[in-house]
């Protein structure tokens, strides 16, 4: 089949555009907080209300995007990011907040489900491992930029700069006081340029191999009665819930215990913290064809434990530069749990990648212990639940068995050896 590289840098953006709209939480936190006198267990429901979407809609959107097409489902996802988007900027109140961001969520799940099918027959199979790794390092760029642009928009909100590109319109739509919410009309109007864009492009049809394919409800029984399943379900929700139980919470703790400034230095290393994890996810994979990737996930595990100690135990100085040096340690962790476990099954990997997917609410969950713990002893304590999550996901890289293990290049030979 002739490759679509137009349908390739679609989806390139489609995974810029999904970090871009996903990732803003942690550095909006304080602020949201402040703006609607939040405790934290009702600071960590704004997470839940994202993330417990994933848990909901990714086997649907699979299901439906094998009836609809992938163009129609694009569509779609991004039109209901943008009606959550444009309800909030409209009216933003906490009860429209919280169903804005399930409405959000529930559009960047399906657009997940799509894309990377689609990804493997417009660039081609041989083509489809670089081309992941170039859309995990888009969607990290997305997300180091993200708290970045907050940045410029509420500080030059607040400081009345409406000579500068953008702010004076800005300054129209937000009160000074929700300056933050500007980061929301920025959303609605991507995503309606998403949505124009696609409705132009030809999309190629595709033919999913009958192990990505959703599946019927026997796999999925079977499946479960594996307990390896559940065991890897478990690894990406624990996964998930540490990857934002820092992020979303690293800001507020800065700003809490050091006097970081939320808009600025807070949001700084919430950015660095996902530009890291981008970085971290290059070495991860020379380190993946050089070592087992059960070694490499337990090294980088224990590393991400050891910053995370110094960042809620360390000094300010310390603690800015920790949080965000975690995230490169975590790279390895979404690819490594996913890899190990697929390769831990004979049959079924479209339904039991669907499994996987919904442990993505994990993000969900752990927020709102974070939160209860925190309002019942201190937000370090809450934090410090990660610990547990990051525990479990360690444990992976003992335990784990599978079926087929990567393959690691053992001499520069091995480098240049045919398959």
């Amino acid at each position: 089949m002739k490759r679509n590289y137009l349908i390739v840098a679609l989806i390139l953006l489609t995974f810029f555009v999904v970090s871009f709209l996903t990732n803003i939480l942690g550095a909006l936190n304080p602020n949201i907080s402040a703006s609607y006198t939040l405790t934290e267990t009702m600071a960590g429901f704004l997470p839940f209300a994202f993330f417990i979407a994933y848990g909901v809609m990714s086997i649907p959107s699979g299901l439906l995007v094998e009836k609809l097409g992938e163009k129609t489902m694009m569509i779609i996802a991004f039109i209901t990011a943008f009606s959550g988007s444009l309800l909030f900027a409209l009216v933003p109140t906490f009860g429209v907040f919280v169903a804005s961001l399930f409405t959000i969520g529930a559009g960047m799940a399906a657009l997940q489900v799509v894309i990377n099918p689609l990804l493997r027959v417009s660039g081609g199979e041989e083509n489809f491992a670089f081309n992941s790794v170039m859309a995990q390092l888009v969607f990290g760029l997305a997300s180091f930029i993200s708290p970045l642009m907050y940045t410029y928009l509420v500080t030059n909100i607040n400081q009345g700069a409406t000579e500068k590109p953008f702010i004076g319109i800005m300054s129209q739509l937000v009160s000074i006081d929700m300056s933050w919410v500007s980061v929301y009309w920025v959303f609605a109007l991507i995503s309606i340029m998403m949505i124009v864009l696609i409705f132009f492009i030809r999309f190629p049809k595709v033919e999913l191999k009958e192990d990505e394919k959703v599946g019927s409800r026997a796999s999925y029984l079977e499946l479960f009665k594996n307990k390896y399943v559940i065991l890897y379900f478990l690894g990406i929700f624990c996964y998930v819930g540490s990857e934002q139980g820092i992020s979303y919470w690293m800001s507020k703790f800065l700003s809490i215990y050091h006097g970081f400034d939320p808009d600025t230095s807070g949001a700084s290393a919430v950015s660095y913290y996902w530009g890291l994890m981008t970085v971290g996810g290059v070495v991860g994979l020379v380190c993946m064809k050089l070592f087992d990737s059960k070694q490499v996930l337990r090294w980088f595990t224990i590393l991400t434990i050891i910053c995370v100690v110094f960042g809620l135990f360390g000094s300010a100085d310390i603690a800015i530069w920790a949080f965000p040096i975690s995230g490169f340690f975590m790279s390895v962790m979404y690819p490594s749990i996913v890899s190990l476990g697929l390769n831990s099954v004979s049959e079924h990997h479209g339904s039991f990648a669907g499994i996987l997917m919904t442990g993505i609410a994990g993000g969900a969950i752990v927020q709102i212990l974070i939160g209860g713990l925190s309002d019942l002893v201190s937000l370090k304590f809450g934090m410090a639940f990660v610990f547990v999550t990051l525990g479990y996901v360690l444990s992976i890289s003992f335990w784990a068995k599978p079926i087929i293990a990567n393959k690691t290049i053992n001499s520069l030979r091995d480098l240049f050896k045919a398959e």
